[in-house]
């Protein structure tokens, strides 16, 4: 049983239930991730609105250097997101059962980069920020694109602006009252199982984020090394599959 619901989370075969677990469990380690990283550079990285808007003012002030290094984040997020669709495309033409979980292993990966660079902070401080910067947004492009392709782009995880839009179009239905059942209009009614879903995303990305601070106050920039491994956790039986495979010569 709980292995089937592991192998749900990241395995070829998707459902709905396990779309929403694999999501709510990258929107805690997004907000983690996003916390950890403003403590330690001053920077959020979970999203692009913001980057784009600080590349906008730095133009209008002719700072250039901020201005490439915006476009620089925006590079690495798409490149992490174009990198999580290679791994898909390039996994399912494989026939492999890892094509959801080859993205996940990169993050992790990525995140114990973060961590292993924030222990030499001390002697690399001058181009330490930058590069956990675009580290930071490639990761965080990775994980937003696997969860697009995952979920058909019903979920995000590293941001919440449309996770809160959403939830509130949903309310709006909810609370709307139908005065005329008879009209020729069909009824407005809310979608409550995509606000249960849309509200624990919410709650997910809130926790992650209070979780991430904490650990990171407390343990320094070993505070990535739960997230890391959570997610080889949430990857390993895909992976093991595929290793079993490869043994009896069934992966071309």
């Amino acid at each position: 049983m709980f292995l089937d619901l592991m192998r749900s989370m990241a395995g070829p075969q998707r459902t709905p239930s396990g779309n929403r677990r694999l999501g709510v469990l990258l929107a805690f380690v997004a907000g983690a991730a996003n916390a950890g990283g403003f403590l330690a550079i001053g920077h959020y990285t979970s999203h692009m609105t913001g980057i784009i808007s600080a590349m906008a003012d730095a133009l209008a002030l002719w700072q250039v250097p901020l201005v490439l290094g915006g476009f620089a984040a925006l590079g690495f997020f798409v490149g992490g997101a174009a990198t999580a669709a290679i791994c898909i495309n390039w996994a399912r033409r494989q026939r492999l059962y890892s094509e959801y979980a080859l993205p996940l292993v990169i993050e992790a990966a990525l995140l114990l980069a973060f961590g292993l660079l924030g222990g030499l902070i001390d002697a690399v401080r001058w181009w330490y920020t930058p590069l956990t910067v675009l580290l930071l947004c490639y990761t965080m492009g990775l994980q937003n694109a696997l969860i697009t392709k995952v979920s058909r782009a019903e979920i995000r995880t590293t941001h919440v602006t449309g996770i809160v839009t959403d939830l509130g179009i949903e309310f709006g239905k909810w609370v709307y009252w139908n005065r005329n059942r008879q009209a020729e209009y069909p009824l407005v009614r809310a979608d409550r199982q995509r606000m249960r879903l849309l509200g624990a995303l919410l709650a997910a990305f809130f926790g992650g984020g209070v979780a991430g601070a904490l650990a990171f106050s407390h343990m320094g920039f070993s505070a990535t090394l739960p997230l890391a491994a959570l997610l080889l956790a949430v990857a390993l039986l895909p992976l093991l599959d595929d290793a079993r495979r490869l043994r009896r010569g069934g992966v071309s």
